[in-house]
């Protein structure tokens, strides 16, 4: 299986906030944006792969600043990893007031998506070539990250996070 490059994976989700979007307080429910970051994330995942996937986590999501209704909202997703038959997968997201056209960074967080081969099992990616330092810097974290969600997860033990406990702990 060829490696593929990071960039290849990159998917820009445009949505609007309309009325049936929002809270009581005109803002895009938390929810809704979540709705479309998995959907930006696993296009993103399917991108990268040729094969469906399927949600297998969702890191820590928090809000910064609101996104309006009327606004745009503006997803980037690419992919960060590639392990056995899993992708990390990270998100940015901007609103935008058009009418005063000026951009603002609403949150960002990562995903993580498992390919499924015809008979619905995990079936193996292929490992992902970074070229940039922004992907480099992601690629680097993305071990620790899954060493956290493992362990979060209960499957594996604390003890076994090689990579997590050297951000604490010097030989």
């Amino acid at each position: 299986m060829e490696a593929r490059k990071a960039a290849g994976s990159l998917i820009i989700m445009t949505e609007i906030v309309l009325p049936n979007d929002t809270n009581v307080f005109g803002n895009l429910m938390g929810g809704r944006l979540m709705y479309w970051m998995d959907i930006a994330a696993a296009l993103s995942a399917q991108k990268h792969c040729n094969a469906p996937v399927v949600t297998a986590s969702v890191d820590n999501i928090s809000f910064e600043n609101p996104i309006k209704l009327g606004n745009a909202v503006h997803i980037e997703a690419k992919v960060t990893r590639a392990f056995n038959s899993s992708m990390e997968v990270h998100l940015k997201v901007w609103g935008e007031d058009m009418t005063q056209q000026y951009k603002y960074k609403s949150n960002e967080a990562y995903y993580t998506f498992v390919a499924l081969d015809p008979n619905r099992k995990p079936r193996p990616v292929p490992q992902l070539v970074v070229e940039t330092d922004e992907e480099k810097k992601l690629f680097d974290g993305a071990l620790r990250r899954r060493q956290l969600r493992l362990i979060l997860g209960g499957k594996m033990k604390p003890d076994d996070a090689v990579e997590l406990k050297a951000l604490f702990f010097k030989d």
